[in-house]
């Protein structure tokens, strides 16, 4: 196939291009405009190869998306850009709406007349992934059921809230006009190459440099974590076996307490990369507990049984074997974070 990937200089984005490029024969073409949380050093691994294109362009821009699908002509789109970070949501929600709502929009329209032009043959196997998140349901009570894909809409802040938008456009084009769109909604995910203004990569970059690691409240936020290359692994299993019309909920099946997680963290640090110098003896020492953010979720967590019933799927990775390979990825690799430290990261936690 000929896939474009959105967003495919991000986290989740730069994973999915390293799977493909890796474990498959398609072509890809990634459209990113290189915000602060697009990095090209994610892609490095796989930007020599022949069936690499990229292209910095932003989803918002109808013309340069009209360009693309005629010079490209894909056989598929996942559309992963987004912005993603509650905090910057909450201090300036007007860049969620332009992205993640009319920017979606967009490229919905712009696929879908690309859609109209194909034949009858392409235009049958013609697959729209949109890539969603599990914070568009809410906050899910301590002794509720995981979020499943009947799970009604109830996003609390304006990043989620954009998001639920987007999802609702894309089921929109897939009832009005036919256009094989597919969702998928998944829970927290953690890996290389993850920007660090987020919990983990934030947390391990400021314990390795000796700073605060704040934490929201007391810490008690439950998230359900996955790992990213098992992430990446779904949402290519959904694009070629998934059903047009059908949603798919992904997640880890690893519900962690956000102050476990960051002991967790500081654990590993204390073996792998121990301190021998100054006054501190463990890592634990540096945690800070902070004032609370507003409308912080309590707990999210997702039912994959879906996913792995039909397609297949389960997650390769626990959340213990899946940290460990997250922070000897960033001890491993200084050069790919050490020039975003000093970005103006936002946030604590998430």
């Amino acid at each position: 196939m000929r896939i474009i990937i959105t967003g495919g200089a991000g986290f989740i984005g730069s994973a999915v291009a390293r799977y493909i490029i890796n474990h498959t024969a398609d072509e890809i073409l990634i459209v990113d405009c290189l915000t602060y949380a697009g990095n090209p050093d994610s892609l490095a691994p796989v930007s020599g190869s022949a069936r690499y294109r990229f292209e910095k362009a932003n989803i918002c821009d109808v013309q340069a998306l009209g360009r693309i699908f005629t010079e490209f002509s894909p056989d598929a789109v996942m559309h992963l850009a987004a912005e993603s970070h509650v905090d910057r949501s909450i201090e300036a929600p007007d860049a969620f709406i332009e992205t993640n709502v009319a920017g979606t929009c967009r490229l919905l329209e712009a696929s879908r007349q690309h859609w109209l032009r194909l034949s009858d043959e392409k235009k049958a196997r013609f697959r729209f992934l949109h890539v969603s998140t599990d914070e568009v349901f809410g906050d899910l009570g301590e002794t509720q059921n995981r979020f499943n894909e009947a799970t009604p809409y109830a996003p609390g802040n304006p990043y989620s809230a954009s998001k639920a938008a987007s999802d609702h456009l894309a089921r929109a084009w897939r009832r009005t006009y036919g256009l094989p769109v597919l969702i998928t909604n998944c829970s927290n995910n953690y890996g290389p190459c993850h920007y660090p203004e987020k919990l983990i990569p934030l947390t391990i970059l400021n314990a390795l440099e000796g700073k605060p690691i704040s934490v929201y409240g007391g810490g008690g936020q439950i998230r359900d974590w996955l790992y990213v290359e098992d992430h990446a692994r779904a949402l290519y299993q959904v694009l070629t076996t998934g059903e047009p019309g059908q949603t798919y909920a992904i997640g880890g099946h690893n519900e962690k307490k956000n102050i476990d997680v960051v002991r967790d963290i500081c654990k590993l640090l204390d073996e792998l990369a121990p301190l021998t110098q100054g006054p501190l003896k463990h890592y634990e020492e540096l945690i800070t507990f902070v004032a609370d953010r507003p409308g912080h979720d309590i707990r999210y967590a997702t039912d994959a049984s879906l996913i792995a019933s039909r397609l297949g799927w389960v997650p390769t990775e626990n959340f213990d074997s899946g940290l460990r390979k997250t922070v000897e990825w960033y001890l491993a690799n200084p050069a790919w974070w050490k020039p975003l430290r000093g970005q103006g990261l936002h946030g604590v936690n998430i």
